[in-house]
């Protein structure tokens, strides 16, 4: 088996540098909105515990933490 079609891949996107969809000024202000957003779903499911509250308050609270948490890494110089 031969290792040349994946040479040559790696010699053509030599030339293409990577572009981040969300540039480095965004990320910072991304990842604050993101982990207070989480924060206020995080306390206003906390106030209303029940089984119906977890699409509402639970999911989105964990996305925004997830995504914040990245962003705010990635923000700061950490890349995941």
């Amino acid at each position: 088996m031969s290792a040349t079609p994946l040479h040559d891949l790696w010699e053509a996107s030599a030339s293409q540098p990577f572009q981040p969809t969300l540039s480095k000024d965004v990320q910072l202000p991304l990842g604050f909105t993101l982990l207070s957003i989480a924060i206020i779903l995080t306390g206003l499911f906390g106030l209303n515990n029940s089984l119906k509250n977890i699409p509402i308050y639970g999911i989105p609270a964990s996305l925004a933490f997830g995504f914040g948490a990245v962003y705010m890494i990635c923000a700061v110089g950490v890349y995941v």
